[in-house]
């Protein structure tokens, strides 16, 4: 630990495995089947509900463990950013509502897709959507969730391959027993506005149904920004008894927009005076993206201590982007500046089709209770991905073989439009992934003192067919993913823990694109993490917590002395301090808190980066809060702030992002008892910031002074 560092710590067959239990069910299924933490014989038995109610708070969540476990009492980093909260700041993205947690850093996404950086580790694909994966490229609505809830560290132990430096899981609405009217209706003052409606029928006794639905055009600050977005999401829950709940679900989006990448650098800065200026051309920078997903959900009780759920998952994804984009640093001053642009385009289609099955036996031997979890998870994923660059043919002063352009720098932008046709750097493959899993958990609980270990067995085949060189390669990996935890309460209200987690990341990366004849050689990615916490609930709906953790990244790919040659030499390490607070001061004050003081640097020397550079896209402090008080019944007010200090766009650290501050503000009042207004101050210092980047030359500018107004109702 630096000095410095240590200063500021003083299928068919899937169906079927899916569906197993299905023919025992004669027993009578609740539709909230309860479930306890303590073993029979326990007094008093402690159901637990995993939810939240009205507020910041949530009590309990099965994501973590597959098991319902109170947060409290749950040995990891773990945030949920509730309902009440996202409608509060008026929260429309993921990158929007991870500005709340500890450890949790946006990454651009080249303008057409959701991009992380938990503790350090960048990601496209550690999403899951009520524990199922969700790794395509894009952007995840927030419409349909009940929750967000984001896992710090590695977690393959529950989620598999990935997730090194954490998961973003989303908890989607249910059915439920009451027959009820909602939505909202909203628009800023750039011009953007969307409907949105949440409606749920009860059927009959057994059967109930819910729909979700929105419809949002876009609208920016960046000229030439624009597009939509469409989705719906209904839902049947069927419970036949006390014992039995099945919950079917399907959910279409389409996303249509302009792909905005910012501005580029010039001196190691980002370009200042050209905050509205688009880098592109916009009948060039589009994407388009289509999913139906359905998803479908068994739960039975077979005894009052043993459970079986089956979750089922298939997704069908199609997508295409292309753009227009500055490649390189500005070139030159004044009225001879020119910009480097570059252009490509990628098209991919995905099929996924995952199954999982847990088996929960709650027991005891002697005065040590258990909460024994066994499961299995099959999966399927298959890829069709396409990409060419665009050549810039027949445009004077051309370089790099026609693949970069330049044009002055000027508002408006005007580059040279590109030809995209087959050339240098274009890629034409299909790819087959393949996994099968089985893990078994034990939760011991003795007095006060907890114990939780786990071990998951991945078997991970994937097959990519380069088109091109009508070439095939298969990798198969074999990754053992252990878990442990201690936790001991030295009061009821307080947690204090130590956890130690490892997971892998195949040669393959993220999305499988880097699997070749040189990669399918790779060992996969290692991740180990040690973490030390404490959690301390002061109240009923207050969390306050706090870890120190150090999380090592080994077998890193970075390229080698010889073109084309890629090494395992990479090794990376994070350090940090993480706190937070989160829920109901009083019954009439919510406060959401976040802080994290983070060290994330390159340990081996490569030829991609030498020993001692900072990982990109990781500020050393990082602040966010935001609280709601309500001055009576009718009216309430919110006030957020946020500081990120300045960190680098890329693992060359020749680009350098700012440190900056922001200030938001809220107003409520209701109009009645089921209609609420809501306005929403982003920016009310009009800070002139940029809050992310993908490279050194796609610098996303952050929004001026804006206002965002809300009516909400529900009846």
């Amino acid at each position: 630990m630096s000095r410095r560092f240590a200063r500021h710590l003083s299928t068919a067959s899937l169906l079927a495995g899916l569906l197993a239990a299905a023919p025992a069910m004669a027993a009578p299924a609740t539709d909230e089947p309860p479930a306890t933490t303590d073993a029979p014989g326990d007094v008093p038995d402690e159901v637990i509900v995993t939810g939240q109610k009205l507020g910041y708070d949530t009590d309990a969540t099965s994501t973590a463990t597959r098991t319902p476990t109170k947060i409290l009492d749950i040995p990891q980093s773990i945030t949920s950013v509730s309902r009440q909260q996202i409608d509060d700041q008026a929260i429309r993205s993921i990158g929007d509502a991870l500005r709340q947690v500890p450890g949790a850093i946006v990454g651009q996404g080249e303008g057409h897709r959701d991009q992380v950086v938990l503790r350090g580790q960048n990601t496209t694909a550690d999403f899951f959507v009520d524990n199922l994966r969700d790794d395509i490229q894009y952007y995840r609505p927030l419409y349909n969730l009940e929750r967000l809830e984001v896992l710090r560290g590695p977690n393959a132990m529950i989620f598999g391959r990935g997730g090194g430096g954490g998961v973003i899981n989303r908890v989607t609405k249910v059915p439920e027993r009451a027959n009820f009217i909602g939505g909202s209706v909203s628009g800023n003052s750039f011009g953007s506005w969307y409907l949105d409606a949440d409606a749920n029928v009860k059927l009959t006794g057994d059967l109930a149904a819910r729909l979700n639905a929105v419809h949002e055009e876009f609208a920016s600050h960046r000229r030439q920004f624009g597009g939509e977005f469409t989705g719906f999401n209904p839902t049947l829950r069927f419970t036949p008894d006390d014992r039995t709940a099945f919950t079917l679900s399907y959910e279409y989006n389409e996303d249509r927009r302009v792909i905005d990448r910012g501005v580029p650098s010039v001196n190691g800065r980002p370009l200042e005076g050209f905050r509205d200026t688009f880098f592109g051309i916009a009948d060039i920078n589009r994407n388009s993206f289509t999913a139906h997903v359905a998803r479908a959900t068994v739960e039975h009780r077979l005894t009052d201590n043993l459970t079986i759920t089956g979750r089922l998952l298939y997704g069908s994804y199609d997508k295409f982007y292309r753009n227009l984009y500055p490649g390189a640093a500005v070139i030159g001053t004044g009225p001879t500046a020119q910009v480097p642009v570059e252009a490509y385009f990628d098209a991919v289609y995905r099929e996924n089709l995952f199954s999982q099955t847990d088996i929960v036996w709650r027991t005891r031997t002697g005065p040590i209770a258990h909460t024994l979890l066994a499961g299995f998870e099959f999966g399927y994923q298959f890829t069709d991905g396409r990409r060419q660059n665009g050549f810039f043919d027949g445009v004077v002063g051309a370089a790099n073989g026609g693949l970069r352009a330049f044009a002055p720098l000027a508002d408006p932008f005007a580059p040279p439009r590109p030809v995209f046709r087959p050339g240098t750097g274009q890629r034409d493959a299909l790819t087959r992934a393949r996994i099968f899993a089985g893990y078994v958990q034990d939760q011991l609980k003795w007095g006060p003192v907890e114990l939780l270990v786990g071990l998951r067995l991945d078997k991970f085949t994937l097959t990519a067919t380069n088109r091109l060189l009508n070439q095939t390669v298969e990798r198969s990996d074999t990754l053992w993913s252990p878990r442990a935890g201690l936790v001991i309460h030295p009061v009821a209200n307080v947690t204090t823990y130590f956890s130690y987690a490892r997971s892998y990341l195949p040669a393959s990366g993220d999305q499988f694109t880097s699997l070749d004849i040189v990669g399918a050689a790779l060992k996969p990615e290692r991740f180990d993490n040690y973490e030390v916490g404490v959690k301390w609930e002061p109240r009923p709906g207050l969390l306050i917590a706090a870890d120190i953790y150090q999380l090592e990244r080994t077998n890193t790919r970075s390229p080698g002395p010889i073109a084309g040659q890629i090494l395992l030499t990479g090794a990376q390490r994070s350090r940090g301090l993480e706190v937070e607070a989160r829920g109901q001061i009083t019954a009439k004050w919510n406060l959401s808190l976040a802080y994290a003081l983070t060290e994330a640097v390159i340990t081996d020397t490569t030829a991609a980066a030498p020993a001692g550079r900072h990982v990109p896209l990781v500020p050393r402090h990082s602040f966010s809060a935001f609280t709601r008080y309500d001055f009576t019944p009718r009216f309430g007010a919110g006030l957020g702030v946020s500081y990120f200090s300045q960190s680098f766009t890329t693992i060359s650290n020749a680009v350098t992002l700012p440190g900056y501050a922001r200030v938001d503000a809220a107003l409520f009042y209701k109009l009645s008892k089921s209609i609420e207004a809501q306005l929403n101050v982003e920016n009310l210092t009009n800070t002139n910031y940029f809050p992310t980047a993908h490279t050194d030359n796609s610098i996303s500018t952050g929004a001026p002074i804006n206002a965002r107004a809300t009516l909400r109702f529900r009846f």
